[in-house]
């Protein structure tokens, strides 16, 4: 397979440095707007719901069960199978009305359905739990603040962390706008994301630190520019072939998998940008506005 080489790229990135920070600033303030008054849609794993025992006359299958779901607007519900005749449907709908829907869709297509128990339910990720994560965000931040102050410095560092943040910010925006469902698998994904950038923006910020020593003479925007372009084939292959099966994935993956391929969309894209346009451009900019310290 011949990959992409652009290796001999000359692309001005930092001549549109202060543009790309002022459109990131941009989109995490309406991120944060979103997310204060429109919030995110949680899943039945995080906002509880129903549950309900069905009992099939004739075997059936998880993923047409699922297909029928769908059909009625409930795709995302979790279906666990005890055996090919007795499910359990978690979702977070509790309406009467929704629930015949779903319970007719599912004798039209499989023949007689028997409910043998409804039950409310409660979140599976509780509040001590969603604790603990948030705690355990900020200390794997403050790790990697201290490994790349360690290994690089300081200000590589914070340039890495804050592109974390802006891409972890901007995934949550466009998910409360899109109205997809926030659930489990969304968090693996969000993780995924944050070490397939993390990675990204340690390729670029590598690359600045092997030419460090060219500061004075090449100055500090021209030697951000070549060591982009230097790692750029490196990125964008790496890019193109991560995209190719998630794409894969959210067109014929289904509903549930559709849902995390888009998370993946969205990071690799955010993520991709973020190496180029907020690590580098801000350890840039760092260093033009205080050039003596770091």
């Amino acid at each position: 397979m011949t990959t992409f080489d652009a290796s001999k790229l000359k692309l001005p990135f930092m001549k549109y440095r202060v543009f790309a920070v002022g459109l990131s600033l941009a989109l995490m303030a309406a991120s944060f707007v979103l997310l204060l008054a429109k919030g995110v849609n949680y899943s039945v794993d995080f906002a509880g719901g129903v549950a309900i025992h069905l009992e099939f006359k004739s075997p059936a299958e998880v993923g047409a069960i699922r297909d029928t779901l769908a059909s009625v607007g409930h795709g995302q519900a979790v279906i666990q199978a005890y055996d090919d005749r007795n499910m359990l449907l978690r979702y977070q709908d509790s309406d009467e009305r929704s629930r015949r829907e779903m319970i007719e869709a599912l004798g039209d297509k499989f023949g007689e359905v028997t409910v043998q128990k409804i039950d409310d339910v409660g979140p599976v990720v509780g509040e001590e739990l969603r604790r603990q994560a948030a705690v355990a965000v900020f200390v794997s931040i403050l790790l990697i603040l201290c490994y790349m102050g360690f290994r690089f410095r300081f200000r590589f560092g914070v340039a890495a962390v804050a592109a974390l943040v802006h891409d972890t910010v901007i995934m949550l925006g466009i998910y409360s706008l899109t109205g997809r469902e926030i659930s489990t698998s969304f968090i693996a994904a969000i993780l995924t994301v944050i070490g397939y950038s993390l990675n990204d923006s340690i390729v670029v910020l590598d690359r600045i630190r092997e030419n460090w020593g060219q500061i004075r003479t090449r100055g500090v925007l021209d030697l951000v520019n070549n060591s982009i372009n230097q790692t750029l084939s490196r990125t964008i292959n790496t890019s193109l072939t991560t995209l190719l099966p998630v794409l894969a994935m959210f067109f014929f993956g289904g509903e549930v998998i559709s849902n995390l391929a888009f998370a993946f969309l969205v990071g690799i894209v955010v993520g991709t940008y973020s190496s180029i346009y907020i690590a580098s451009a801000l350890l840039a900019e760092w260093y033009i506005r205080k050039p003596l310290k770091g």
